[in-house]
């Protein structure tokens, strides 16, 4: 009997988690750019996500400034209005790893396009909105929320802070999970 009581209990702590994900956004962090140099001529990069209590890393890309990570990361939402943080850190074998920057968006204007509920027949590459660069956020560039094959996309160039240069490209799509609470 007590194991039916473990059981029901599991599955309450489970529903909750569930009851509170809004979803998944799969962040693709795409390449680094013109990253600064912490080794003798180069730096051996990797990238960590934050958001909230959640961490998540890239792997290393040695000796390249410029690497092409291409790599997707899952985040689980349960609060949109919780920032995500990129750190670049220069991976080094007898020391402690080098922070070559970071940077911080958030996600609000993308969640209120894909709770626009758009229509499926809209042309692919159909820009939704665009977020514009300010003091406010770590955008490099105009960053467009667009339709892409059936799904809401936005891509951001970030320029880190912190640092003497490099830009960090990424990707954000979101992930529908069934069962629960959703947008």
């Amino acid at each position: 009997m007590g194991d039916t009581l473990t059981e029901n209990s599991g599955g309450r702590q489970s529903s909750s988690l569930m009851d509170s994900l809004l979803g998944l956004l799969r962040l693709r962090v795409k390449r680094g750019i013109n990253l600064a140099v912490r080794d003798v001529r180069s730096s051996d990069p990797y990238l960590v996500v934050r958001m909230g209590k959640q961490k998540l890393k890239t792997r290393v890309v040695k000796k390249d400034v410029n690497p092409e990570w291409n790599e997707d990361l899952t985040l689980s939402v349960t609060d949109s209005n919780l920032p995500i943080m990129l750190t670049v850190y220069d991976h080094d074998t007898f020391s402690m790893d080098d922070k070559m920057g970071d940077a911080e968006f958030n996600i609000k204007s993308y969640i209120e396009a894909l709770k626009m509920n758009l229509d499926s027949d809209l042309p692919s590459g159909t820009i939704i909105t665009r977020v514009q660069p300010s003091r406010q956020n770590c955008l490099a560039e105009e960053s467009c929320i667009m339709w892409n094959e059936g799904k809401v996309i936005q891509d951001l160039c970030l320029r880190l802070r912190n640092v003497e240069c490099g830009e960090v490209e990424v990707q954000l799509q979101w992930i529908d999970l069934p069962g629960c609470k959703g947008l």
